[in-house]
């Protein structure tokens, strides 16, 4: 039998999205990042709360959505069900975070649930101290250009 082999997945907090969704070369580094997950066989991961954060400003909704729509690169929008819901509580919880960093746990849950993962972030900091608990398999990395 052949190992089993998994892809990391690469998760994309709002600051990353935001950044995918304008022209280069605001996105360069972000759209490399995605290229290279594409590659492996996976698109990046968005969990849907990261969505509504970027939907409160109509200046992003139509740049975020075309993002969304592109058929080269399927994002993968992440609801957010009761385990997930238990995951982030369980990221707040061990991290000693508070409800203010509901989306960032999000990211961090995603990345829980899948074994590990890639978390492009403008808040590395942030995103670094929620993964610790579980940190090697989940690495941080900034998105800025």
């Amino acid at each position: 039998m052949g190992a089993d082999i998994r892809v990391r997945p690469l998760i994309l907090d709002s600051e990353a999205l935001s950044l995918f969704a304008r022209p280069e070369p605001a996105s360069r580094r972000v759209m490399a990042a995605v290229k290279a997950a594409a590659r492996n066989g996976r698109g990046p991961m968005v969990p849907a709360v990261v969505l509504a954060e970027q939907y409160r400003s109509r200046s992003r909704l139509a740049a975020v959505n075309s993002v969304l729509d592109r058929r080269e690169l399927i994002v993968e929008v992440i609801d957010t069900d009761r385990a997930l819901a238990n995951y982030v509580g369980g990221v707040l919880s061990a991290s000693g975070a508070d409800s203010s960093d509901m989306v960032d746990a999000h990211c961090v849950a995603v990345a829980v649930v899948h074994g590990g993962g890639t978390i492009l972030t403008s808040d590395v900091g942030d995103i670094e101290r929620l993964a610790a608990p579980y940190h090697p398999g989940i690495s941080v990395t900034a998105a800025e250009v």
